[in-house]
């Protein structure tokens, strides 16, 4: 399997999405290497700092299911290096 490292950025605007993003970011916790949030509460958002390694394609799946989400914001910043898993 030919993976990447990857880092996403999540913005949530609306607490209403958050138990939603929640399941979704479980169905992908066998890829997630590390989460981290920020519940920013002046602002009343929370910033979430997500490092994955998986398929380009899962990594690309993901972020549109998040970026799918009412007042959810996503970026995901790719690593250069390919990795080819021989298990």
């Amino acid at each position: 399997m030919t993976t990447r490292v990857a880092v996403m950025s999540i913005i949530v605007e609306n607490g209403d999405t958050v138990r939603k993003l929640n399941e979704i970011l479980h169905e992908y916790g066998e890829y997630i290497i590390g989460r981290m949030g920020i519940p920013y509460k002046p602002r009343k958002i929370n910033i979430i700092s997500i490092a994955i390694d998986a398929p380009q394609d899962t990594i690309s799946t993901l972020a549109g299911r998040i970026g799918g989400l009412s007042g959810v914001n996503v970026k995901t910043a790719f690593s250069s290096v390919i990795f080819d898993d021989k298990n």
